[in-house]
């Protein structure tokens, strides 16, 4: 059973806790525009999420891929990790999904989730079941924690989101305990045509409705979901200038890596395709590195990779003070 001594003990300012919900006594404030937009579409994101068909698969998903990009064989050989992780970290939970997870296979450990959405609410809600988990709504570049006092701390596919993510990994680190170690997982830059498109909506997003933002993610999700049907795959040249890698694609996954992301997945369903593809392109923060870009965010923060994983998509990795 955690104390709410226990709890209070790592945050810098006085808390209230309501059940599993952790409540700052002042309001969490969001001082940029950006950021601003990201709460609130990610709040819409997350709050439809839970209906979604396909969500179950969604999750079976996450924890599968979550283990290649930590560097873990199997669940089991994460949980003998965590038995060493007293306080434990998911920032940017969104549902809550993952910090459950966790709670489950660490029960002797205080499990926290952190979101800057609605979603804590929706997260607090479905995992009331876990007395070892409690969620609470904050910005991660700004969690309100001591530092030095998390011995896990996982900010996964989540932090490019940010205002400044250099910023926002600084402050994770910090509050990483000088035994524990720090997950986290950055978009990796794509193709330059691919590249010109996504920077196009870092700034145009804001002026896009939101209904049009969901209208154009169901229309690319539909795309997808063609171009995947059509099975057809074919040898690409390499094209350098372009950072067009050569080999052989499928036609969908070429398109989605080298101009446009249309994402489909079919055991997701439509709607959760769609809700990819949305969460992509919505908001205004959304950064992506490079593999020395990366690394260097994490020597600037005073910390030494202890497992690194690269694939397409992103970069990943552990690390420690």
């Amino acid at each position: 059973m955690i104390s709410e001594k226990s709890l209070e003990s790592i945050f810098k300012n006085p808390i209230s806790i309501n059940g599993n919900l952790i409540e700052f006594n002042t309001d969490v404030l969001v001082d940029a525009v950006n950021q601003e937009q990201t709460q609130d579409i990610f709040s819409d994101k997350w709050t439809d999420a839970e209906d979604y068909e396909g969500l179950n698969n969604f999750y079976e998903f996450q924890y599968e891929w979550f283990l290649s990009l930590y560097g873990f064989e199997s669940e089991e050989d994460f949980r003998k990790y965590l038995l060493t992780k007293h306080t434990i970290i998911d920032t940017g939970c969104g549902l809550g999904y993952k910090a459950a997870w966790l709670a489950r296979l660490a029960p002797h450990a205080l499990v926290l989730g952190v979101d800057i959405s609605d979603s804590v609410d929706v997260a607090a809600r479905n995992f009331k079941s876990h007395s070892n988990l409690f969620f609470f709504r904050g910005d991660i570049a700004d969690t309100g924690l001591k530092n030095d006092v998390i011995d896990f701390t996982l900010c996964d596919q989540v932090i490019m989101h940010t205002e400044i993510p250099e910023k926002t990994f600084k402050h994770l680190a910090d509050i990483t305990s000088k035994n524990g170690e720090f997950g986290c997982y950055v978009y990796s830059k794509k193709a330059l045509p691919r590249e010109l498109i996504d920077d196009y909506f870092r700034k145009e997003t804001h002026n896009i409705s939101r209904e049009e933002m969901w209208k154009m993610s169901e229309q690319l999700t539909e795309l997808g979901k063609k171009l995947s049907e059509l099975d057809v795959k074919f040898d690409c040249p390499d094209i350098p200038v372009l950072g067009i890698k050569g080999g052989e694609y499928d036609i969908q996954r070429f398109i989605y890596w080298n101009f446009l992301k249309c994402f489909w997945k079919e055991d997701w369903g439509f709607d959760m395709s769609k809700s990819t593809n949305f969460d992509w392109y919505a908001p205004s923060n959304a950064k992506r590195y490079s593999k020395e870009e990366f690394l260097k965010m994490v020597n600037d923060s005073d910390m030494e990779v202890i497992y690194f994983h690269e694939e397409e998509a992103c970069y990943s990795g552990r690390f420690k003070k």
